[in-house]
């Protein structure tokens, strides 16, 4: 059915940042399973889950700008593993696993798959991300001429200062950054920024006008045809949870997932009316990078019997307080009790 309504329009940008939402933890537990975090696979896709977050970025802008406010202080955004990736046909099983060349095939190029050139527009189910993207394109320009749809864009709320966004590796400045939306127009653009990253510009293979960085599809392709060969992937153990792993770890794997929710309300903040968002902004990437990564490649070296390695579970984790900086930075003091190789993040959390 088409999209009929601005509230329709809503829940349906809504499901969008669920989707992109949705790929992340299955590529980063991929990424932390390759053992050289230097090497062309891992960098590769590093480059895909930067740019899935700038998506979800996007798309929380579009939300804001026809009326809607992401939902990052619930867990309406969150995904738990195994799980079928929202809305799409086939069924799609999204599993944490270790990064393998069937792996790639199976389920990452499925989530990347072009769109056919005459494919419907999809706006409930959809076989490929483009379709969907597509539905949102034709509801945006048939409610704009109905609804004053951009009439509060929320643009206080936007993440849309180009700074706050910068290409990694095998990602170009030309292929697309943040946007401030409040125009069919603009909206238009954010769209063409996530298709074509995705998917392509022009040709299936290439995600910028100048030719200088490939498409998530083709970069996956990359992998899984050993052009960039895997390399060395550390045997870690697929959809583990935190109760099964030894008792000395499960204290990490807490900190990890607490640090995961810990960062979507950050999101609430900074899809919220701040003035200044760079602090914020830090805060996100402190806890990625020097947080949740560290973190995360601490477990995949962990050996938890059968030859395998633990690994982190993404787990919704749940606070009991509102305090919440202040109860992760108590589970981080625990874990550093146990292991004090660690003491770096816990001093990272505690400068959150």
């Amino acid at each position: 059915m088409p999209i009929e309504s601005p509230q329709d329009l809503r829940e349906h940008i809504e499901l969008a940042i669920k989707v992109e939402l949705a790929t992340i933890p299955p590529y980063l537990f991929a990424m932390y399973s390759i053992e050289d975090r230097d090497s062309e696979p891992a960098l590769l896709i590093r480059s895909i889950v930067a740019e899935e977050m700038l998506h979800a970025a996007l798309a929380s802008n579009l939300l804001l700008a026809v009326g809607g406010r992401p939902r990052f202080d619930t867990t309406a955004l969150m995904t738990t593993y195994p799980g079928l990736l929202p809305h799409h046909v086939p069924p799609l099983e999204l599993r944490l696993a270790p990064l393998s060349q069937t792996l790639i095939r199976d389920v990452f190029m499925k989530i990347e798959q072009p769109e056919d050139h005459d494919a419907p527009a999809q706006p409930d189910v959809f076989e490929s991300l483009g379709q969907f993207y597509h539905a949102l394109e034709l509801g945006i320009a048939d409610l704009s001429e109905r609804f004053d749809l951009f009439g509060d864009p929320q643009t206080s709320s936007q993440l849309s200062d180009p700074a706050f966004y910068a290409p990694v590796a095998f990602d170009a400045d030309d292929s697309g950054g943040l946007l401030l939306i409040d125009s069919p127009e603009s909206a238009e653009a954010a769209i063409e920024v996530i298709v074509h990253q995705g998917e392509g510009l022009s040709t299936e293979r290439w995600a910028d006008p100048g030719h200088q960085e490939l498409t998530h599809y083709a970069k996956l392709l990359q992998i899984a045809s050993g052009v960039s060969p895997l390399g060395n992937v550390l045997a870690v153990r697929p959809d583990q949870r935190t109760a099964e792993l030894p008792e000395v770890l499960q204290p990490v794997s807490n900190v990890f997932n607490a640090s995961y929710r810990y960062l979507f309300f950050v999101l609430a903040d900074l899809f919220g009316p701040l003035e200044d968002k760079g602090r914020t902004v830090d805060r996100l990437y402190q806890l990625m990078v020097d947080v949740m990564s560290e973190l995360a490649h601490f477990l995949v070296r962990q050996p938890i019997g059968g030859g395998e390695f633990a690994g982190p579970t993404f787990e919704i984790f749940e606070f009991d307080s509102e305090d919440r900086k202040g109860e992760l930075a108590g589970l981080a003091g625990r874990v550093v009790e146990l292991h004090p190789d660690l003491g770096h993040v816990a001093e990272t959390i505690a400068s959150l």
